[in-house]
């Protein structure tokens, strides 16, 4: 394969199934239909960590989030881990990263040449209130955010345009700089992260009382688990909310979708302008999903679908056009993909890299695939870990029950399997699949173990009970407002 240039897009909590392409019957994504229409599209992409700290570190290093021990929002990455940034610049490829990191701090050898309008943790710290989880606490400031969803602006729909304003003047007047070896541009946008308002023109697009209502939404049909009676405790949404928040939050969160392909339109067509799209691939996702609803669940941080779904899409040369491949995929197949694209070779062990190259996949590669993702915090009282193989799901709930589900005939995962002996030995086999990567119970202890440390170094559980959240980090410039 010919070695190229890379743009890396990647978002923050879009849902794999609300984009146009994904088949979404509301959601308008011209860019990024076009983009796939263009190339490759991954039907089972899925994050390694339904949360924006694991899940980016999780991609940057290309190892399984309880290899590199970020379990969570405040233990987060400062290049202590090979990243493919790293690997690039040893071998004098330009490495730029623009914008939402969620790393330590700039000053840290993050595996970037140069980041630019970064956004890291708070105070190289983050939110310590997520890894309280036994009493589970209860957050105030995040059925703010729901509540207060709808039209206009906010210090991220700003960001987003900062961002990608700046990636525009790089390609501009910085792609050109660097033709002596293939270059990765790294633009992270925040949206359709919250908080959730969107534009007016955005907004408008997706009236709320036509919005489509969230799948399972109405409390009769609440899914219930004792891991989601934690999750709904810990978000302080066990109440629900009335119909017309519900649509007026769906509708933020779609046209911020909208918002947000149209800065990739803008992107793209810097690339175009500039001559860069046949010696420059393409690559999209998002760090993890958001629920907006379905199963009675909001935000991200469970094992569903609408969490741990994301899109993947990648585009430009040796890639197919207009293919839909269904293999599982994760965010840890990046790591080996942008140094494929570079033809650059990794000087770590198979045993530490994890995953395969999208491009191999793309062309028709199908090895035997075991997809895994775990949550260690905000609102997780245990660990919970997804394995997913062939059509088969199992969701391990380190504590309480098991769930299991066959995406191929129940896409929604209306129908737990678990219980039923007919699929007994499926659900064996992904447990003894899962203990051959991992022990729950020992990862689970581990993780604890190092969270009881770093809440008493915050103060003491009570302390931070007390401070309570900010509910999202800050923009560059923005205060964070804890309640």
């Amino acid at each position: 394969m010919k070695p190229s240039n890379m743009l890396f897009i990647f978002s923050d909590q879009h849902t794999r199934n609300a984009t146009g392409c994904y088949g979404h019957p509301q959601v308008k994504t011209p860019h990024l239909d076009k983009l796939a229409a263009g190339g490759t599209r991954f039907t089972n992409a899925y994050t390694n960590g339904p949360i924006c700290v694991p899940s980016r570190a999780s991609m940057a290093t290309g190892r399984h989030v309880h290899d590199i021990g970020i379990w969570d929002n405040c233990r987060p990455y400062h290049g202590e881990t090979p990243s493919w940034g790293h690997l690039l610049m040893e071998q004098g490829h330009r490495v730029t990263s623009i914008g939402k990191l969620h790393y330590r701090d700039t000053q840290d050898p993050n595996g970037f040449s140069e980041e630019i309008v970064p956004l890291h943790v708070i105070g190289g710290v983050g939110m310590l209130f997520t890894i309280i989880r036994d009493p589970m606490p209860v957050s105030k400031k995040f059925r703010m955010l729901v509540d207060g969803a709808g039209r206009g602006t906010s210090t991220y729909t700003d960001y987003d345009a900062d961002i990608t304003e700046k990636a525009i003047k790089w390609l501009n007047e910085e792609a050109s700089k660097h033709t002596d070896k293939p270059w990765t541009l790294f633009v992270s946008l925040v949206c359709p992260h919250p908080p959730w308002l969107a534009p007016d023109k955005f907004y408008d697009m997706y009236p709320p009382e036509k919005v489509t209502w969230p799948t399972d939404y109405d409390r009769d049909d609440w899914h219930t688990h004792p891991a989601y009676d934690d999750f709904r405790q810990f978000f302080g949404i066990k109440d629900g909310f009335d119909e017309a928040t519900t649509r007026k939050v769906v509708s933020a969160y779609f046209g911020m979708i909208s918002y947000l392909d149209d800065n990739i339109g803008k992107l793209l067509h810097a690339l175009e302008k500039n001559g860069l799209t046949d010696n420059t691939r393409v690559l999209y996702s998002s760090d993890h999903g958001e629920n907006m609803g379905a199963k009675g669940l909001f935000s991200k941080c469970n094992m569903t679908e609408e969490s741990t779904g994301i899109p993947m899409i990648l585009s430009g040369p040796d890639v197919p056009n207009g293919k839909v491949v269904d293999t599982p995929v994760q965010l840890l197949d990046v790591f080996p993909s942008i140094l494929d694209a570079a033809d650059v070779q990794p000087n770590i062990t198979e045993k530490d890299l994890k995953g395969h190259s999208l491009f191999d996949l793309a062309n028709d590669a199908k090895p035997d695939r075991i997809i895994i993702s775990e949550q260690h915090s905000a609102g997780a009282k245990s660990a919970s870990f997804m394995v997913r193989k062939d059509q088969y799901k199992l969701i391990y709930h380190v504590g309480y029950p098991n769930q299991l589900f066959d995406l191929e005939k129940d896409p929604e995962e209306r129908v737990d399997l678990s219980s039923d002996p007919a699929f007994a030995s499926v659900s064996a086999d992904l447990e003894a699949q899962l203990r051959k990567i991992l022990d729950p119970e020992e990862i689970d202890k581990k993780a604890k173990a190092d969270q009881a440390a770093r809440i008493k170094e915050g103060g003491g559980q009570d302390a931070i009970v007390a401070k309570g959240s900010p509910g999202y980090t800050p923009a560059p410039g923005e205060t964070p407002v804890f309640v």
